[in-house]
């Protein structure tokens, strides 16, 4: 069974910053992404980021390429991403997520967990 471990969402003030973690298990695999998806109420779930090791770095947007930073460590089988200078519409479920077959593989995510709530208030 796939296993995430969420954690890092809260409350901030829009310009501010939070860090999310996870870690994640249960699946086996050499060409996997992992990274974040998030949904914002009423809107449909989007791509947020995602590494691996054949593409590095990726985000689906430019504002996420500006803001966010992804990273990885792997002895502790942790996904971090770093989110700077948050904005309202920022403020989104955001889960932990992995595809299989490498990054933004849309749908993306094979497997995502139960997700960590930001909430950026203006």
């Amino acid at each position: 069974e796939v296993q995430f471990v969420e954690s890092g969402g809260g409350l901030v003030q829009a310009g501010g910053s939070l860090k999310l973690s996870c870690q994640a298990s249960g699946f086996t695999g050499d060409d996997y992404g992992i990274g974040w998806s998030r949904q914002a109420p009423g809107k449909e779930r989007e791509p947020v980021a995602c590494i691996s090791s054949a593409d590095g770095p990726q985000y689906y947007s430019a504002s996420m390429k500006d803001r966010f930073s992804i990273s990885k460590d792997n002895t502790a089988n942790t996904v971090y991403l770093q989110l700077n200078r948050l904005e309202p519409d920022d403020t989104a479920v955001y889960y932990c997520t992995v595809e299989m077959q490498g990054c933004f593989v849309i749908p993306w995510g094979d497997y995502w967990g139960q997700g960590t709530q930001v909430t950026v208030s203006s």
